[in-house]
């Protein structure tokens, strides 16, 4: 038993004393941690990029809606005119209203 573990503690010794292995990962642990643009910081830059393409997408798609209503809402008096007695309680100047709640 004693044999294996001196073999172990050796081999873990020679890994220790090679120079180019303890840069190597000194240098990942710098890299993932401690650097200006470290790894964990890109990882959250990335999801955030990825959320506000989403939302931009999201907006696009809004812009696009409300274009066509624009235009369908402009092309047409009747419609306008609709869209303004519903909307914004307009009425003519001989017309009285009358706004009805329902429960």
């Amino acid at each position: 038993m004693k044999d294996k573990l001196n073999i172990i503690w050796k081999f873990i010794l020679a890994i220790i004393r090679n120079k180019y292995l303890v840069i190597i990962v000194g240098f990942v642990i710098w890299v993932s941690f401690f650097d200006t643009y470290n790894l964990v910081d890109r990882y959250k830059n990335l999801r955030k990029l990825n959320e506000l393409k989403k939302e931009a997408n999201f907006f696009e798609e809004e812009i696009k809606i409300y274009k066509s209503q624009y235009q369908e809402l402009f092309s047409n008096k009747e419609d306008l005119e609709k869209f303004a007695r519903e909307q914004y309680l307009m009425k003519e100047k001989d017309e009285d209203l009358f706004i009805i709640i329902s429960d």
